[in-house]
């Protein structure tokens, strides 16, 4: 009797435990949401957000990180149109969702007037820059979202070894965040809806000139590309940071994160350089360790069926006196064209197109690329900001460009996926400083990036 009482126990606890496991893996999958901004009437299925609506995680949405709106004041007669909220001043919206890839739909329009808005995601990431409505026009506009979190699930590692100032960034949140900026932002609906691995992820690899910078004035071209690729097709997921060497992001587990989440078809661009030349001891340099490394990263990629594009490392602006650039980068440039060569895989040598694209400008008209700015423009910087490593946004979108050039000239599969009305590229061409519209995101107290 006893024997049985106590099998019956251990079965019963196997059952709890097996029931509490599905429970909570349930509370992990990502569900669609539907959110109606503004007054007016609400469609079934959608949440209200007004403008008292802010976001505490018991709730799990609503306006965000101390960001106001205000609500239309007439209301309209289409249930899904009739109301917006909008603001003087960017604002923020988020929703708490588990890591993975999202397609994100946002309304917007006035029924009495005009919308003039950008949409950015996560750390001013831009996905659509500039939409423009007339009086009583609607648009809607999708983009795919990559949200990630620390965790590294089914590896040998339990998490990512992140930076300090990492903690306070958006990419590393539980949440989405979106950002709605611009001279007249009318949000009528947003709704997030998980791909369910139906679009392919691009990962992307290296140091502060790539990483999703999240201070104004600094930007970097990772954190532009997004917005060059259609909707439903490709996730831009960005796990460079500033500071990094390829063998610190090996070491941090950066790279492990990357392999945890990496499908068959998804491809992995890796940049480094910049900081890896600063390396000391015997088996520093080009040739040596940052070579291995690359061979050692290529060979997990390809092992996982991902596809592996080398990047070489983007210039530095430094001009000699006839106005040429100064190549500052030693030998790694050339070891990541030997390295792609022998590996058989696609190189997109961003230092060969960046060097066209900055003499081009001139070493005057260049500087409106690079972080240059005279002091207390931004907070905390009561001295002039001189960096010609790290762009401004009309610089990172300039380079992003290139990025897009070389992902048509490798023949990549991915070249498919770039929106259909992006012209022909040439690095001799680039567009110009007045021409780029970029509202600046909400300001806060200035840091530098690590790394030059």
């Amino acid at each position: 009797m006893i024997k049985h009482s106590f099998l019956f126990f251990i079965t019963a606890l196997l059952f709890l435990n097996l029931a509490l496991a599905q429970k909570k893996d349930r509370s992990n999958k990502a569900t669609t949401f539907k959110f109606d901004f503004g007054s007016g009437k609400t469609e079934a299925g959608y949440i209200k957000i007004l403008s008292e609506t802010k976001y505490t995680d018991e709730k799990g949405y609503g306006i965000d990180l101390e960001t106001s709106a205000t609500e239309n004041k007439k209301v309209g007669k289409n249930p899904s149109t009739d109301g917006y909220l909008t603001s003087d001043k960017p604002f923020y919206f988020s929703v708490k969702i588990p890591e993975g890839n999202y397609h994100v739909k946002v309304v917007l329009g006035d029924d009495f007037a005009r919308a003039d808005l950008v949409v950015r995601t996560e750390s001013h990431r831009m996905m659509v820059n500039r939409i423009q409505t007339d009086n009583g026009k609607h648009k809607t506009v999708e983009f795919t979202v990559h949200i990630r979190d620390s965790v590294i699930r089914g590896g040998k590692y339990d998490k990512v070894n992140l930076k300090p100032r990492e903690y306070e960034n958006l990419m590393w949140d539980d949440k989405i965040t979106l950002e709605f900026n611009g001279l007249s932002p009318k949000i009528n609906v947003v709704e997030i809806c998980p791909e369910n691995n139906k679009v392919t992820t691009l990962f992307l690899t290296g140091d502060s000139t790539v990483v999703d910078q999240s201070n104004e004035p600094w930007a970097s071209w990772g954190q532009m590309i997004p917005a060059f690729f259609k909707p439903g097709q490709v996730a831009v997921a960005n796990y460079a940071e500033s500071g990094e060497t390829i063998s610190s992001s090996i070491a941090q587990h950066r790279l492990d994160k990357v392999y945890s989440l990496l499908k068959a078809g998804d491809y992995v661009f890796i940049e480094f350089g910049h900081n890896d030349q600063k390396q000391k001891g015997k088996d520093a340099g080009a040739f040596k360790n940052y070579k291995k490394y690359l061979e050692i990263v290529i060979a997990e990629i390809k092992q996982r069926g991902g596809i592996p594009v080398l990047v070489t490392p983007v210039q530095r602006r430094k001009f000699d006196e006839n106005g040429k650039i100064v190549a500052t980068l030693g030998d790694y440039p050339e070891a990541v064209r030997g390295t792609a060569k022998e590996q058989n895989v696609a190189l997109i040598d961003l230092n060969a197109m960046s060097k066209i694209m900055y003499e081009a400008l001139g070493p005057k008209e260049s500087i409106n690329a690079f972080v240059h700015y005279p002091a207390n423009m931004f907070p905390g910087k009561d001295k002039p900001l001189a960096d010609n490593t790290h762009f401004r946004p009309y610089g990172a979108y300039e380079i992003a460009k290139l990025v897009v050039k070389g992902i048509r000239d490798s023949q990549l599969k991915l070249a498919l996926s770039i929106l259909d009305d992006i012209p022909e590229i040439d690095p001799a061409k680039p567009g110009t400083f007045e021409s780029f519209y970029w509202p600046l995101s909400p300001l806060k107290e200035v840091v530098k990036p690590d790394g030059n």
